[in-house]
């Protein structure tokens, strides 16, 4: 196991954790502190990624969960799993900017895995990724995820989700085997 791993605690975040886990994503996707770590999303959208009622009713749904990867008593990264019947959904997945690039994130995604695999018991992890953003789609199929094909539109005007920049987005299922 690589030191990366070692130095991680995981837990299931509570409803305290909210503005840290706002404040961890916005930081990951929005504005230029993103431009520190490769996860940025700056160029194509602006605005907001989440907000706290969001990520608090992710919290609270009796399907899911926020997990929450911690390092010296500091949330550090994060992500969504939700139980989906014989799947799980993986989303709000963010590495804090300085941390990225060192396994971190690989580490996490494979805790996420592990963990809807043996709690629910589900063959499948599911996700949607912005289709334009071929490096962080590369990224997910070096760690085993397939592109499906399958688009879903992007909620243009709905600036909960970010003001875009483009008029070509829309999200792409990626789908990989939990067995």
């Amino acid at each position: 196991m690589d030191a990366t791993a070692t130095e991680l605690s995981f837990r299931d975040a509570t409803e305290e954790d909210v503005d840290t886990l706002v404040a961890l994503v916005e930081s990951a996707y929005r504005g230029e502190s993103s431009r520190a770590g490769w996860t940025t999303e700056a160029d194509i959208l602006e605005g907001q990624r989440t907000d706290p009622e969001g990520v608090l009713d992710i919290i609270k749904s009796p399907d899911g969960l926020v997990l929450a990867a911690e390092r010296d008593g500091r949330i550090v990264a994060c992500c969504q799993l939700e139980h989906r019947g014989a799947h799980a959904y993986f989303g709000l997945f963010a590495v804090s900017p300085t941390a990225q690039g060192g396994g971190l994130g690989r580490t996490v995604l494979a805790e996420a895995e592990r963990r809807a695999r043996e709690t629910w018991g589900v063959t499948e992890m599911h996700m949607t990724v912005i289709s334009v953003r071929d490096d962080l789609i590369a990224w997910y199929e070096r760690r085993g995820y397939r592109r499906t094909g399958r688009m879903t539109p992007f909620p243009y005007g709905d600036e909960r989700f970010g003001i875009p920049q483009r008029d070509d987005l829309r999200f792409e299922l990626l789908v990989k085997p939990l067995v």
